[in-house]
């Protein structure tokens, strides 16, 4: 009886597993045949109910492209920055979640199977939608925009006034911290963002300012001066000078700091103060920005070099200056010459600099830790001289016979600076500071070529060709009367043709005629009147010829 029993019940449980069997083989039949996204299914707030996985993907791709526009501020402290989710780079987080979607109830135990589909009927499956940020393009915005989001601390600072020093205090700066800031960023759009505007916090710390009231105390003490005179400058160079000058009062140098004076006083244009003045290009003088800076920088050169802070960049002019001796100059062009100087003191310097009537004055205020009965001067030594000579060059703008000089001549020097130091009036030592080499420039003169008369232009021509001044000087005053006769001939010329032209006037009636005494007064007026007109025809002559040899 027990045997038959058991045979009952291990018969009826074959045939349940079985039936279970085809049940789940006819069930995967099914969804291999239709393969899709269950009802009532979301990636976020996108529907994919009876999509296949790739129509998914595609629909929730092309939500988040429908997000690029999205603003997002990001804040550092005060300042902030409006971006779009485009530039960000955001993409999709979590793609799996396509595949995700598309196995809810088809995989796993027939238990936990049963219960995601018995879960669908009572309510909406959401797959939480996540985003990520492309890091690359999101740390070359934060490089763009560092500007804005950053606050410069402002140092704390000093002002001179009536050869006092008042304490200026400064404030706390901002800087971001790119590298964390990128985490925080993607941690947010992968975490909280739902695909609406926000605002995203930055990491950033806060940057104290250099100076403290007790350090910039210790500047007290006159290290360098110098002063140079620029009286003789046009209007709008002074004006350059002044204006260089006060960019860089009041400068700060902590220890250890490089002072740039291209940094300080650029850039050169109307909006920043300056004018059109001469300055060196190519070994000729031109007009531009700006043009005077060099005597602002070559002020600041030697005061800085007697405080004996450390030069790391300078550089002569192309030709020599004016306004101090050779090799005592700093040139300023462009990016490619800029004085540069170093603190090279335990404690902060400060460089003051002011103009008075025509002279430019710059003081170099720090500690002074050298010895009282030492003394610091430079001496410059001039070791070689080119004669530049004189070019003359045609000019077809100015009248033939016209000679104007266009620039005056630059000599050529090879110079070098001597640091000589004493102590108690005796030389202790005599060492080359700098040495410099200064390019020729020849006088340039221009002589008129404009003419109606080739022949006058060829002969002129002729004589520049030459370089030799009397040649030059001879042929010019020859060809300007050539070429004024030859005016004044046509213009007779002219005037006969148009005299001739003019229709014949009707006959007078006789006159009676006069007295004999009336006639001989008449006689000697009219003598009278043709001497005075010799005389105005001589001294109109004399005049022309006189404008010929100018």
């Amino acid at each position: 009886m027990r045997n038959i029993k058991k045979r009952w019940f291990l018969f009826v449980a074959a045939f349940v597993l079985v039936a279970a069997a085809g049940i789940h083989m006819g069930v995967k039949a099914e969804e291999d045949e239709n393969h899709v996204i269950a009802d009532r299914v979301y990636i976020g707030d996108v529907s994919v109910a009876g999509m296949t996985e790739e129509e998914a993907t595609a629909a929730v791709e092309d939500y988040i492209e429908s997000l690029q526009d999205t603003a997002i501020t990001l804040k550092a402290g005060e300042n902030s920055i409006e971006v779009t989710a485009k530039d960000l780079g955001v993409t999709w987080g979590n793609p799996e979640l396509a595949e995700k979607a598309v196995n809810l109830g088809r995989t796993g135990n027939p238990i936990a199977r049963y219960k995601e589909k018995k879960d669908l009927e009572k309510g909406d499956k959401v797959f939480v939608l996540s985003y990520a940020i492309d890091e690359s393009k999101t740390a070359a915005l934060l490089k763009e925009h560092a500007k804005e989001l950053d606050q410069e601390a402002q140092d704390n600072g000093l002002t001179r006034e009536n050869g006092q020093f008042t304490f200026v205090k400064g404030h706390e700066g901002i800087k971001v911290n790119a590298e964390k800031s990128i985490e925080q960023i993607a941690s947010h759009m992968q975490n909280q963002w739902d695909g609406k505007a926000a605002s995203i916090e930055l990491s950033a710390k806060l940057v104290e300012p250099r100076g403290s009231e007790e350090e910039l105390a210790e500047v007290k003490d006159l290290l360098g001066g110098y002063s140079t005179n620029f009286s003789s400058s046009s209007a709008g160079r002074a004006k350059n000078v002044r204006n260089g000058a006060s960019k860089i009062n009041g400068s700060i140098i902590y220890p250890g700091e490089e002072f740039s004076v291209h940094d300080a006083v650029v850039p050169f244009n109307a909006e920043n103060g300056y004018e059109l003045a001469g300055s060196y290009e190519n070994g000729t003088t031109v007009e531009t920005y700006g043009g005077g800076i060099c005597q602002v920088s070559t002020t600041l050169y030697n005061a800085v070099i007697r405080a004996e802070l450390e030069i790391t960049e300078r550089f002569a002019h192309s030709m020599i200056v004016s306004y101090v001796e050779p090799s005592m100059d700093a040139a300023i062009s462009g990016e490619y010459k800029d004085l540069k100087f170093k603190n090279s003191t335990k404690y902060p310097v400060y460089i003051e600099g002011y103009t008075d009537g025509g002279i430019i004055h710059f003081n170099v205020y720090g500690k002074e830790t050298r010895d009282a009965n030492r003394e610091v001067e430079f001496v410059s030594e001039t070791t070689g001289e080119t004669d530049p000579g004189v070019k003359y060059v045609a000019d077809g703008t100015l009248q033939i016979g016209t000679i104007s000089t266009q620039q005056s001549a630059h000599i050529g020097k090879k110079a070098k600076l001597w640091k000589v130091v004493k102590v108690n009036g005796k030389e202790e030592s005599r060492e080359v500071f700098n040495t410099s080499n200064y390019q020729a420039s020849p006088k340039i003169v221009r002589v008129g070529t404009a003419s109606d008369s080739q022949d006058a232009i060829n002969a002129v021509m002729a004589a520049i060709g030459t370089q030799d001044e009397a040649t030059i000087q001879a042929a010019a005053a020859a060809n300007c009367t050539a070429a004024r006769d030859a005016a004044a001939a046509q213009q007779a010329a002219e005037a006969a043709a148009a005299a001739a032209a003019q229709p014949a006037e009707p006959a007078q009636p006789e006159q009676p005629s006069q007295p004999e005494e009336n006639n001989k007064d008449d006689k000697k007026d009219s003598d009278k009147k043709d001497e005075s007109k010799d005389d105005n025809q001589k001294d109109t002559k004399e005049e022309e010829n006189n404008q010929g040899n100018d």
